[in-house]
């Protein structure tokens, strides 16, 4: 891993391999190793570049009162490709990496050959289409009104919600020692992104200028709302393909990394 320092941040970040970029977007929680396996298969044929969010691995944080937004990440993986002089790049993002790769190409559209993505939590689509079993869906997060309490959010109680409401109830639990040691460690980053990405309200036609080959993954154990919103999204951008994994869930890149990451490679290959 390497470092950087972009002058607000310092990034810690993969960059090996040669040929076309791809650059990976973790998702919440975890940093650049997650695509570790993805990225040995990549390197042959791709540069890639993996950045960790900030407040992440080793990527410097914001203070823990100051207000946040995951436009601040996307601002840091345009600010490291610019530093490291990277042209347009493919995107690969799971769930929060997902939004950022997502709102990176609608941003800067030219700057994105092609997209892959598993469930980019664009949860503003659902509301830009009335999508009313989705919204219910993810508004059953916050269903006593009390998940977004700055004064408790990050913590334990708070984080075992969030990672029951994906994972299924009693995943916290289940969770090794040390699993549940690194969500604590960045509890409280995980619920800012939480909190700035559940008031986005970017609607689906917002994506139109989104024009890269894309590739939508969902799985089938997953949230009904993450799975309406790979739905809206296959049927607005103009070129995407939408893959769906039987009998997987949420956390498919890492449970079911090998099915995952050959579909990925594919669609690389592909476009």
């Amino acid at each position: 891993m390497a470092r950087l320092d972009l002058g607000s941040h310092s990034v810690e970040y993969r960059d090996a391999g040669e040929g076309a970029p791809v650059v990976l977007l973790h998702s919440g929680g975890l940093g650049a190793r997650q695509w570790t396996r993805l990225a040995g298969r990549l390197e042959g044929a791709h540069r890639v570049i993996a950045p960790s969010f900030l407040g992440t691995a080793g990527t410097s944080g914001v203070p823990r009162d100051a207000d946040f937004h995951f436009h601040q990440d996307v601002a840091l993986v345009e600010g490291l490709l610019d530093a490291l002089g990277v042209g347009p790049a493919h995107v690969v993002g799971h769930s929060y990496g997902g939004l950022v790769g997502l709102t990176l190409a609608r941003r800067q559209p030219r700057r994105v050959l092609s997209l892959a993505l598993f469930e980019p939590v664009a949860f503003g689509v659902l509301y830009s289409t009335d999508d009313a079993e989705g919204i219910r869906d993810l508004e059953r997060e916050d269903d006593d009104g009390a998940f977004f309490d700055d004064a408790v959010g990050g913590q334990e109680p708070w984080l075992e919600r969030f990672i029951d409401w994906w994972q299924g109830p009693g995943s916290w639990a289940a969770m090794s020692d040390a699993g549940r040691e690194t969500f604590l460690a960045v509890g409280r980053k995980v619920y800012q992104e939480v909190r700035s990405l559940t008031a986005d309200r970017t609607p689906h036609d917002g994506y139109g200028e989104v024009r890269a080959p894309t590739l939508l993954m969902t799985a089938e154990r997953s949230p009904l709302a993450a799975r309406r919103v790979v739905a809206i999204l296959g049927e607005h951008l103009p070129n995407a393909t939408v893959s769906f994994f039987p009998g997987a869930g949420h956390m498919a890149p890492l449970t079911d990394g090998h099915t995952v990451n050959a579909a990925i490679v594919e669609h690389l290959g592909r476009v």
